[in-house]
């Protein structure tokens, strides 16, 4: 059996246990509300996190190129950019697909030898992970560069009404 079809036959269990703990790197009342619902309106970020998951999970499989990756990973990566994360914290949703795959997988990957087949994908989650951070710093420097938009254009209206009244 290749891993990749037992990833697919799992693929439920393995995107609920992902999200499961990808919600507890919240802090405990906002993981609670990101558990109750994937509504796109009324629950933005579970929706992310839901469709970005689901979409990373199925370009793995597939073995999509970067790019596609990339795009899937924004959804979720922006999210975490602009709330109180570290680095570290913001990416580790990365890492926590290893963690969902070893605890769901467990006992098929030992009964069909797939052991060598998942170092392999692993290799391929690691991969995502140094795209997650390329795409994190790319959110974080677009960040900083409206804030120092802002700043400049208040200090410019600034200027300009103390001109104005200097005037006067």
């Amino acid at each position: 059996m290749k891993l990749e079809s037992l990833l697919t036959q799992k693929k439920a269990a393995v995107l609920e246990k992902w999200r499961d703990l990808i919600v507890q790197t919240y802090p405990v009342d906002a993981s609670e509300f990101l558990k109750r619902g994937k509504d796109r309106f009324q629950n933005p970020v579970g929706y992310a996190i839901a469709r970005g998951t689901e979409g990373i999970y199925d370009a793995l499989i597939e073995g999509s190129a970067s790019d596609v990756l990339s795009s899937t990973i924004d959804s979720i990566i922006k999210i975490r950019a602009v709330q109180d994360f570290s680095p570290s914290q913001a990416v580790v949703f990365v890492f926590l697909l290893k963690k969902a795959i070893r605890e769901q997988l467990a006992a098929e990957m030992r009964e069909n030898g797939l052991s060598r087949q998942l170092l392999t994908f692993e290799s391929k989650i690691d991969e995502l992970a140094l795209l997650t951070f390329d795409s994190y710093m790319r959110c974080r420097e677009k960040i900083h560069d409206i804030r120092v938009n802002e700043i400049r254009n208040g200090t410019f209206k600034l200027r300009e009404r103390i001109n104005l009244a200097d005037e006067e």
